[in-house]
């Protein structure tokens, strides 16, 4: 599916970077992974920025396009091809995770979120903005099914470990490409690894 989608011509969410992401970049530190990075907008900009980065997808063609996206901008990206439900994100080794509306089934998000726990450095943060089920019939980006949207407890509870500096479900503009623009509701997460 992905591979189709990031297949067409353009880059389907944009190559700016997310709103969130970049309004939270302080909260960040070297080296930064992003998972479920699509076609690379997040960790090229934060490439940009200075940050090591590492992008993980599932979609080869969305990796193939970071690629490409980084060298056009004359940065380096560690691109990497790789299904979440097995990928090893490591021990405590990362100074910053990013993921913008990668949303997964329940029993997998879950698995993600407790590795990126275990993933973070002491003092380490990750940032997150996704969907939540009052968005189900806007037509303005996220999966069509309540059950793979976020609701704020259940993302507290799968990311224990954290001290979350914002957990906020909002109301925003969210204008990505042609796959996400219009009103939106999100949450949004700085959650930092303590120590």
């Amino acid at each position: 599916m992905w591979d189709e989608r990031y297949g067409k011509e353009g880059f389907v969410y944009g190559t700016a970077p997310n709103d969130f992401v970049a309004a939270s970049v302080g909260a960040l530190k070297s080296p930064v992974i992003c998972l479920a990075s699509g076609e690379g907008r997040n960790p090229v900009w934060l490439a940009e920025q200075g940050f090591a980065v590492t992008a993980v997808d599932g979609s080869q063609v969305g990796v193939e396009k970071t690629r490409r996206l980084a060298a056009e901008r004359g940065v380096d990206v560690e691109a990497i091809h790789a299904d979440l439900a097995e990928f090893d994100i490591g021990d405590g080794r990362w100074g910053g995770v990013v993921i913008t509306f990668g949303h997964l089934p329940p029993a997998l998000r879950a698995k993600v979120h407790a590795g990126v726990v275990r993933g973070l450095a002491p003092g380490g943060a990750l940032v997150m903005e996704a969907y939540t089920p009052r968005q189900l019939g806007r037509g303005t980006g996220g999966p069509p099914v309540a059950h793979m949207l976020y609701e704020p407890d259940d993302i507290r509870r799968e990311l224990r470990g954290l001290d979350f500096e914002r957990c906020a479900e909002i109301e925003r503009s969210v204008v990505e490409g042609r796959g996400h623009t219009g009103a939106a509701s999100v949450l949004q997460i700085i959650g930092r690894k303590p120590g």
